[in-house]
């Protein structure tokens, strides 16, 4: 109690406890609560920077589970600090009513991605299919007397997982993948050879591929190609709706 009657004097920072923050005081944007939307975004950086070489397979892994690990947009930002792509990412949203403005690319523009069927045929002959394509859940290869090249490595996954049915009867069928995805499956030879070069990638959620079929007196091939790896396997990235 002061001299005046006044009440209690507030204590100093040197002698007690700070003030309580106001029950009504904005929260920092740092302890704000991280939604799977910003999550996914700093996860796409790290997944650019591995595809370029700026991270190696141990840190690409660790920040990808510590980005879907985290809580608060605080967690995430320091992911991507020391990347050039970090650009002071900001998580914050446009007031309503403000005008959108569209991203400016930070490289050479890419061509959109072509459809394709989902079924390749090569009858004495021979069918390829290369560059930036679409590529679905399921593909077929049929090589009769023929040959059927697929290479994934430019290609656009716009599904989790990739199933390859291969029938090869007196032709070949070789596949050709990104090293950052996962290669698996296996088929049946029969006076012919069925070879899959299995791997896994180190981000757990980059697209399978699976392959799987018949070779009879022919052959298959699937292996990853080194030196390539994939940028975009989600259709969002697109633009896609």
């Amino acid at each position: 109690m002061d001299d005046q009657g006044q009440g209690p004097v507030p204590m100093t920072k040197s002698g007690g406890t700070p003030p309580a923050r106001p029950a009504h005081a904005p929260v920092a944007e740092a302890e704000m609560r991280a939604s799977d939307a910003d999550r996914e975004r700093v996860a796409e950086l790290l997944r650019d920077a591995y595809a370029e070489g700026r991270l190696d397979v141990e840190e690409h892994a660790e920040r990808i589970e510590a980005a879907y690990a985290a809580k608060t947009l605080g967690e995430l930002v320091p992911l991507t600090r020391d990347l050039p792509v970090h650009r002071e990412v900001s998580f914050e949203k446009p007031p309503l009513g403000a005008p959108a403005s569209a991203p400016r690319p930070d490289g050479p523009v890419r061509l959109p991605a072509r459809n394709e069927a989902p079924t390749m045929l090569a009858v004495f002959g021979g069918s390829s299919r290369k560059g930036r394509w679409r590529v679905g859940s399921n593909l077929r290869a049929v090589a009769i007397f023929g040959g059927v090249e697929i290479d994934l490595t430019d290609a656009v996954f716009e599904s989790p997982e990739v199933v390859i049915d291969v029938v090869a009867i007196f032709g070949g069928v070789e596949i050709k993948v990104p090293e950052n995805v996962s290669l698996h499956g296996g088929g049946v030879g029969i006076f012919g050879g069925f070879d899959v070069k299995e791997q896994t990638a180190a981000d757990p959620y980059a697209p399978v591929v699976r392959v799987k079929g018949t070779a009879v007196f022919g052959g298959c091939e699937a292996k990853p190609r080194r030196g390539k790896k994939l940028k975009e396997w989600v259709r969002k990235q697109l633009g896609a709706d």
